[in-house]
């Protein structure tokens, strides 16, 4: 599991001031709330919530390993309500959630899934304009607008708000770390498939 302190969240923000990608602009008046993304019946008896960072290897081998089983046999299947909250351990996973969260509702967990998959390729590189193009090939290959991507990339309030935002619900959540899962309300750590099948089918069952 990997952590955060808030050192690293200043060394973020740094970053992102720094950034030849990223043009900060003056917060406008109604500044942008960003919201959480979900999947799944709202109404489901289970609801789980997952805090990850594109950029954290382990989150990649829970969407691997772990993901992909808990869409197909609990959310899927209107057992599970599923909700991912972003953590930005660095610029790449900031960058990358705004290219994802570009694409709306209908395409965020497309470009997720992709994200995790082909992790190593798109981060890998010390190059931001490197992993910012790779990131643009992602988006125009889900059928987004390079134009769009741009403008996504460059909006300085959006990134303000979703790092504010990933530090108040750390904080309130007690998150130190990816990937947290809370299923009900319960925290729990990173786990296998097997795992959080015995918690998730523990609660179908009250």
């Amino acid at each position: 599991m990997l952590k955060m302190n808030r050192r690293a969240m200043i060394a973020l923000a740094a970053a992102m001031a720094m950034s030849p990608v990223l043009a900060r602009t003056a917060l406008a008046q109604d500044a942008p709330e960003p919201t959480d993304f979900s999947l799944g019946d709202p109404n489901a008896p289970v609801k789980m919530v997952e805090y990850a960072s594109f950029t954290c290897p382990h989150c990649a081998d829970f969407h691997e390993n772990v993901f992909k089983n808990l869409k197909r046999d609990y959310i899927d299947t209107g057992k599970v309500h599923f909700t991912l909250r972003e953590v930005y351990f660095d610029r790449y996973g900031l960058w990358a959630a705004m290219v994802a969260r570009c694409g709306g509702e209908m395409r965020y967990f497309g470009i997720h899934d992709v994200l995790f998959s082909t992790q190593k390729e798109w981060a890998g590189s010390d190059d931001p304009t490197v992993v910012v193009a790779n990131l643009k090939t992602i988006a125009l290959a889900a059928g987004m607008d390079g134009a769009a991507v741009d403008a996504c990339l460059k909006d300085g309030p959006m990134a303000e708000a979703l790092i504010k935002r990933f530090e108040t619900n750390m904080a309130a959540d007690g998150v130190e770390g990816t990937p947290t899962i809370f299923i009900n309300g319960a925290k729990h750590s990173n786990m296998s498939y097997d795992d959080l099948k015995a918690l998730l089918d523990a609660e179908l069952a009250k």
